[in-house]
């Protein structure tokens, strides 16, 4: 039987605004010790993404600026444009329309604190209950961080998915018992990719109707919807793509057979882990009106989509790439081409079932039942 194991797809840092009106922020620094020239400071301010910089003159330094809501924002020494994890390099924070302050003991950034804004207070105690699992892996991470190969990275992710669980199930304990916090919605938005639709519909429902009405709490409910539109009941998204060979395919075509439209991708192990068995699966059933149509995430690197696809032996049925523009997706700016979005697919593999009507009857992996339950429903399907 297969773990459950997820690959979740990225999701951009930008947030959106909980109020309309920019507010001033400050932030009054010192540190002891050998001090950099200058620090830095990104963050998200409405629909900019801000950096900054302050200079250090005596062991003091200040940031100024604006905004809309609560934000997390990366402090650090060197300018850099990605999360490293290394906490020694950058300080994750938690800013807010308010007057703060940063201390820094010994130049080391690992020693940052951040007083002034609750919504940092509450991240730093939700830290400390993650640190005993992240001691216990810190090994793997740091091998996940320095890991350039796709294949090499996703078997460790694998044995990471303890840990991942572990911090999921204190995400969603914050949120249940903070209705009124920036960080339950900050929380909310990683946490929906992996939540049946009646999970993410409790979870919202458990918010203030403040945060609901706000912009981030309209945009998880915009989120939802697409969770609701790739569930069963709903009438499946009709699709058009080119397909891996070049030829014209729409989901359309297949009306009259039960349809697989399995979301996966060629640097996803669990994906690659569960192909021997989808075509056990296919070979089975093909003949008696059952079609797959496998939708890749790999729009930014289409040789390593066909290679997985010839060296796991699946050329056998329905090759399409997603149609994500990562452009789009780093600006917030609407996507309609990407086939994911019409599904509310938001981690990897999932897998959607569609009867002969275009309706969708079940659904596997990301906010739906276990994968193993496919096997049942085809059984149940077809040999009735």
């Amino acid at each position: 039987m297969m773990k459950r194991i997820i690959c979740v797809l990225s999701l951009p840092l930008a947030f959106s605004q909980l109020v309309t009106a920019q507010q001033k922020f400050s932030i009054a620094g010192t540190v002891t010790g050998n001090a950099p020239a200058k620090y830095y400071l990104q963050y998200s301010s409405g629909a900019k993404y801000i950096t900054d910089s302050a200079e250090v003159k005596n062991g003091r330094f200040n940031f100024t600026g604006t905004l809309s809501q609560p934000a997390p924002g990366v402090f650090s020494a060197a300018l850099v444009k990605n999360m490293t994890g290394n906490k020694k390099e950058q300080a994750y924070l938690f800013l807010e329309p308010a007057a703060m302050t940063i201390t820094i003991t010994n130049g080391d950034l690992s020693t940052t604190v951040l007083k002034g804004s609750a919504s940092n207070d509450e991240n730093v105690q939700l830290e400390k209950e993650r640190e005993m699992a992240t001691v216990k892996y810190q090994p793997l991470l740091e091998a996940l961080r320095n890991e350039k190969d796709h294949d090499k990275a996703g078997a460790i992710r694998e044995q990471l998915a303890p840990y991942f669980n572990a911090n999921n199930q204190l995400s969603r304990k914050f949120i249940r018992e903070h209705h009124n916090s920036f960080l339950s919605v900050y929380l909310m938005r990683f946490q929906i990719g992996s939540m049946t639709l009646d999970s993410a519909k409790y979870y919202y429902n458990s918010l203030s109707p403040a945060l609901q009405q706000s912009k981030d709490g309209l945009d998880i409910a915009q989120e939802i919807k697409k969770l609701e539109q790739g569930s069963p009941g709903s009438v499946a998204f009709n699709f058009s793509k080119a397909d891996i060979n070049g030829q014209p395919l729409s989901l359309s075509d297949f009306k009259g057979k039960y349809v697989l439209v399995d979301f996966w991708a060629s640097w996803c192990v669990p994906c690659r882990a569960g192909n021997p068995h989808l075509l056990e699966l296919y070979k089975q059933y093909k003949d008696k009106g059952f079609e797959v149509i496998s939708v890749s995430d790999d729009d930014r690197n289409h040789d390593a989509w066909k290679k997985a696809v010839e060296k796991d032996g699946i050329g056998v049925w329905k090759h399409v790439l997603r149609g994500l523009d990562m452009n789009k997706r780093m600006k917030n700016e609407p996507n309609p081409e990407d086939i994911s979005e019409h599904f509310g697919i938001h981690s990897l593999p999932t897998q959607i079932l569609i009867d002969p009507k275009g309706v969708i009857v079940a659904r596997y992996g990301g906010g739906g039942e276990e994968h193993e339950a496919l096997d049942i429903k085809l059984k149940e399907v077809f040999n009735h």
